[in-house]
């Protein structure tokens, strides 16, 4: 059994949750907590039983480590960063690797937003509804697409209950506010059920005004973030499993930092040019006067369902449908520039069968639908329809100390565009691994994939500026599939009081789509890029090694690098993470109160692709402090954390708008959570 680990580096949250801290004798052994089971797997495997590194969120600790957006929350995680596109959007990069290349999932399926399609667009899942988060790194094609080369971030809400509460409801309800924006948020959800029936209704509410900035008495004009979503669900629940209906709406409005409109026309296909800027500021009654801004709504709808022991030779049946209406408003001047409709189904059916032969697995069906729409100053995507189908197989095999993994996906993808020439295209992925428990606490896990990534409308079809990237995208329908090829080595000491995880990995991607700069000087600031195909690879490291020096006491040593180049004289890829390195001191005062401190060391990023700046290296300090207890039958946790208390000037390099906007200055937030 292993300690939970806790990695950080931006956000920095508390301490360990108190039981796991509880003051024993100074004799006794560390305590130690049940590992982890990481249901994105597919087979329920354990954290330690895993061919590739994954990561899990959930508790007290994913409360402390909640950010307002995806990405900062997972930020500190070994391996992930944020693309950090200013207050309302961070979507999760993984070992260098972003966009459509990691998958992000609402309990098994799509998000189905449009985060893809641009680095301003954001995530439209709520980390304050979230009740566990997982996260896999590297390949992860085989149950969720070929389009996971990067990995899968798995959210886990509660939206549909599961089990009926014992005394006929429970809820939790959270208020928080910060220094750095004075932001107030706040949560709450109350299932309630009886018989076999429950029901669930959950919101929250964030209002962030702009953020401070390091070495400025000012703020950063436009950085702001507006949110609030509800979710209501219910479920029948029997014996064998249930079946479970959600509806929910999220709002998001949020400032479009270093947005550059230029106005550009075409005298033909790929004749582009450029002039002076197209739009001036704002001058309305709005508060963020001057700054364009995005206003997102998302309708959606969730249909999940499980039972054990569906068919003859099977163990559990795992149905889950999302459908999304979503829309997208970039607004300019008062006025709706750029309009994104999104309107998509993800459905998935898996089926674990019983032992055969000593083989356990899981063989399943998914498919996609995808009508998606762009209109107005912007629209450089014609009108698209893709389908995408997929079916998949995974399967395990346990002797003695050994455990071994292989897994088999093929899908097809066909996309109807408007306009232009329809695509097509179908893509096989194959993996194989294994985990050897050489001792009582030790694991080494090989892992070995070939992975198929299909081509998106996006990078099938541009044709047009992008103001949030500042340039003119080229799209090409002649690319084809990108390959690749993953070897990753993990060792692991997984209990006992020094416990650590380092991984290595090598990843080889053939026919690499990649947005190459053509050099044509088109004006207006606006550079063209047009996307192509090259051999890349990227290699890269990151571990941690945690040891209990007392009951009380821990020490963690956390870092990771990446490198990631073209082939042939291609040079560096764009926005590769910093290199990282920190130390972490965590520590139980008394059985309720647990604090923390931490210090990380992000290096200069000077590994540059073409056009590409390099961002100095930075210190990171933070500190904090929970309190937990109960009260009659409510549960409370009070906390209280600070982020870059030294105040520096911090760049991310993995974001496109790091010349021009500095993450958030010295931060202080303070929060309470009661659960009944």
């Amino acid at each position: 059994m292993s300690f939970p680990r806790r990695p950080l580096a931006w956000a920095v949250t508390l301490a360990l949750a108190p039981s796991a801290w509880a003051i024993e004798p100074k004799t006794a052994e560390p305590t130690e907590l049940e590992p982890s089971v990481i249901s994105t797997s597919g087979l329920a495997s354990k954290r330690h039983q895993m061919t590739t590194p994954a990561e899990v969120l959930e508790g007290d600790e994913l409360v402390l480590r909640r950010e307002s957006t995806l990405g900062e929350t997972l930020e500190s995680l070994p391996g992930v960063r944020s693309s950090s596109f200013g207050a309302g959007v961070g979507r999760p990069v993984i070992r260098g690797l972003d966009g459509a290349r990691v998958k992000v999932l609402s309990d098994g399926v799509d998000v189905l937003d449009a985060s893809t399609i641009s680095p301003d667009h954001a995530i439209t899942s709520e980390p304050l509804l979230a009740e566990r988060i997982e996260v896999l790194k590297g390949p992860a094609t085989l149950l969720y697409g070929g389009g996971a080369i990067g990995g899968v971030v798995n959210v886990i809400d509660r939206k549909i209950p599961t089990y009926v509460p014992e005394k006929g409801y429970e809820g939790e309800l959270e208020l928080r506010a910060n220094s750095v924006a004075n932001e107030g948020a706040g949560v709450f959800g109350i299932t309630a059920g009886t018989g076999n029936f429950a029901v669930r209704a959950e919101g929250t509410k964030r209002q962030a005004n702009d953020y401070e900035i390091p070495g400025s008495p000012g703020k950063l004009e436009g950085s702001y973030n507006d949110t609030d979503s509800f979710n209501l669900g219910g479920s029948f629940i029997g014996e064998r499993g249930y079946i479970g209906l959600a509806y929910g709406e999220q709002n998001i409005r949020y400032g479009l930092l270093a947005h550059e409109h230029a106005d550009c026309h075409t005298h033909g296909p790929g004749d582009w040019h450029c002039g002076g800027h197209g739009h001036g500021h704002a001058h309305d009654d709005d508060e963020h006067e001057g700054i364009p801004y995005v206003d997102m709504r998302q309708k959606r709808w969730d249909l999940r369902g499980e039972l054990n022991d569906p068919l003859p030779g099977f163990e559990l049946a795992r149905l889950r449908v999302g459908h999304s209406d979503y829309q997208h408003k970039e607004i300019e001047e008062g006025e709706v520039a750029t309009r994104f409709d999104n309107d998509a189904t993800d459905a998935r059916l898996e089926l674990t069968h019983k032992p055969l032969f000593g083989w356990r697995g899981v063989l399943g069906a998914q498919t996609l639908r995808r009508d998606f729409e762009a209109s107005g100053e912007e629209a450089y995507v014609p009108p698209t329809l893709t389908r995408n189908h997929g079916l998949f197989l995974l399967e395990e095999y346990t002797s003695g100390a050994w455990r071994y993994e292989l897994g088999l996906r093929h899908e097809w993808q066909d996309i109807d565009a408007t306009g232009a020439k329809d695509t097509r295209h179908s893509g096989t992925s194959v993996s194989a691994g294994t985990v050897w428990t050489f001792a009582p606490e030790y694991s080494l896990g090989f892992s070995l994939s070939r992975s198929q990534r299909l081509p998106t409308a996006e990078e099938l079809y541009a044709n047009g500026p992008h103001a949030a990237t500042r340039t003119i995208e080229l799209g090409s329908t002649n690319l084809d599939e990108e390959t690749s090829h993953n070897a990753e080595l993990t060792l692991r000491k997984f209990a006992g009081r020094t416990t650590f995880s380092v991984s290595v990995f090598r990843n080889e991607v053939d026919d690499f789509i990649h947005a190459a700069d053509t050099g044509h000087d088109i004006g207006g600031g606006y550079r063209e890029i047009e996307y192509r195909q090259q051999d890349a690879v990227l290699i890269g490291a990151e571990g941690e090694v945690r040891f209990q020096a007392t009951q009380a006491t821990a020490f963690t040593l956390f870092g990771d690098h990446v490198r990631g180049k073209l082939r042939d004289g291609g040079g560096d890829l764009p926005r590769m993470p910093a290199d990282r390195l920190g130390v972490r001191l965590d520590h139980a005062f008394t059985q309720a109160l647990n604090g923390q401190l931490e210090l990380t060391r992000v290096q200069r990023q000077d590994d540059l692709a073409a056009y590409e700046d390099e961002t100095a290296g930075y210190n990171l300090l933070g500190a904090g402090l929970s309190y937990s207890g109960s009260m009659e039958a409510t549960n409370y946790l009070i906390y209280l954390k600070g982020n870059n208390l030294l105040d520096e000037k911090a760049r991310n390099h993995t974001s496109f708008i790091k010349d021009d906007v500095l993450m958030p200055g010295r931060n202080l937030s303070v929060g309470v959570r009661l659960s009944f």
